[in-house]
C-alpha cells in the first residue's frame, strides 16, 4: 500500500485519463471560484471516461446544499470538499462522503477540524486569491501529527516533485493533494503528473512523524 494520489483542478477529460492511467487515486473538480473552475456539463464528460476505481471529488466554497447536492448528481461525484466555512451541521446534511478543507495557521485552529464531521481532513497552504489551488506550501513541521491520529489526511499546498517525499515524511498523510505542481505555464502537464505520481507511489507509509512537545502561549 502506497500514499494515495489526487490530482485537482482537472478541466478536460483526456488529461484526467491519463492521470489515472498513471496511477492517480483521485481527481478534484473545482466549481468554486478559481482559474481551474469548470461547469457541470465540462465535468460530467470528464467523469464519464474515468474508471469507477477513481475518486471524483467535486471542490466547492459555501455553496448552497441544494446547488452542490445537484452538481453532484448532473456530474456523477462520489466526494464533496468543503472549502469554505461550512458548518459541521452543513457537512452532516450531505449524503456524499465529505472532505473538509483547511488553510493551516495553527494547531489551535487544527483541534476544531479534528472534530468536524468529514471522512478525510485536508490540511491546505495559506488563503490567496482563492480558497485552494494557490500553490503556497506551509511549514508542515508545525503541524502537530498527533492530533491527526486515526484520521485519512490529505495534504495540499505547493507539493511539487522536488518536495513531496519531505512533505510524506513529515505529515504521513492518507493521500496528497497536487494541482499548480504539475503544470507548465498554467497548464496540466502530462510529464510532471506521471513523474509526480510515481515518486509518491515509492514513498514508504508511516515515515517519522513530528512529535515534538507543542507549547501555547
Amino acid at each position: 500500500m502506497s500514499v494515495k494520489v489526487k490530482i485537482c483542478g482537472l478541466m478536460d477529460h483526456y488529461t484526467a485519463l491519463k492521470a489515472a492511467e498513471y496511477g492517480a487515486d483521485a481527481i478534484g473538480l473545482v466549481f468554486a471560484e478559481s482559474k481551474r473552475q469548470v461547469l457541470p456539463d465540462q465535468a460530467k464528460e470528464i467523469v464519464s471516461k474515468l474508471p469507477d476505481h477513481v475518486l471524483k471529488i467535486g471542490v466547492f466554497v459555501n455553496e448552497t446544499k441544494e446547488e452542490i447536492e445537484r452538481i453532484a448528481s448532473t456530474v456523477g461525484l462520489t466526494h464533496i470538499q468543503l472549502h469554505g466555512e461550512e458548518s459541521p451541521a452543513f457537512s452532516q446534511s450531505l449524503p456524499l462522503p465529505v472532505v473538509k478543507a483547511i488553510s493551516f495557521e495553527s494547531n489551535e485552529g487544527l483541534t476544531d477540524l479534528v472534530h468536524y464531521p468529514a471522512d478525510y481532513l485536508l490540511l491546505d497552504g495559506p488563503k490567496g486569491k482563492y480558497r485552494g489551488g494557490n500553490g503556497t506550501s506551509f511549514d508542515w513541521s508545525q503541524v502537530n501529527t498527533i492530533s491527526l491520529k486515526g484520521k485519512k489526511v490529505i495534504l495540499a499546498g505547493g507539493l511539487h516533485l522536488e518536495n513531496v517525499a519531505e512533505a510524506v515524511k513529515i505529515i504521513n498523510p492518507y493521500m496528497v493533494d497536487v494541482s499548480s505542481g504539475v503544470e507548465t505555464n498554467g497548464v496540466k502537464d502530462l510529464e510532471k503528473i506521471k513523474a509526480f505520481i510515481e515518486t509518491v507511489k515509492t514513498l514508504p507509509i508511516g515515515g517519522k512523524q513530528n512529535e515534538h512537545l507543542y507549547i501555547t502561549e
